[in-house]
């Protein structure tokens, strides 16, 4: 034989460790047990998982403080005219609205762009089958259907409609 069948036979050979003893060991850090990293490697572990979750925190809590803050402000401003470019504010913040009150406010609006921003967000509120068709919302879309612009009117009716 070679040395390298004698390799091989040696590998078939040895001991089979099971799952739960190569987990513990990963675990525990080897064979014995002892954890080959230092004070330092601890440090430098703990730091970067905290860094990793205030990026996390960033990337999905950043929605919610932005849609807090311009929601906020959108609301204020109703029944102003500085509602449309509060709504405006509020698509670059955070995004098409998904709450009920911030598409109300966008419906509002009286500019055509922003009211179908509203009505697009309310056809996928309704979509998701989360949607109440209180009296007030079925008001403000009867009169949508009676804007000059055909666009909003459209929309306006089909979801009155799917009601």
């Amino acid at each position: 034989m070679t040395g390298r069948d004698d390799d091989r036979r040696d590998d078939h050979d040895r001991e089979k460790r099971s799952f739960s003893e190569l987990d513990r060991m990963r675990r525990e850090g080897g064979p014995g047990g002892e954890r080959p990293r230092g004070a330092a490697a601890e440090k430098r572990s703990r730091a970067a998982a905290s860094q990793y979750l205030k990026e996390i925190d960033g990337v999905f809590g950043g929605r919610k403080e932005a849609v807090e803050t311009a929601g906020r402000a959108m609301l204020d401003a109703r029944g102003t005219p500085q509602l449309p470019a509060a709504c405006r504010a509020f698509l670059e913040q955070a995004g098409p609205p998904k709450e009920l009150r911030h598409v109300s406010c966008f419906l509002d609006a009286g500019e055509a762009d922003l009211v179908l921003a509203g009505l697009q967000a309310l056809g996928a509120i309704q979509q998701e089958g989360s949607l109440d068709g209180t009296p007030g919302l079925r008001t403000q879309l009867r009169m949508l259907v009676e804007d000059p612009e055909d666009e909003v009117a459209g929309a306006a009716e089909e979801l009155l409609e799917a009601l």
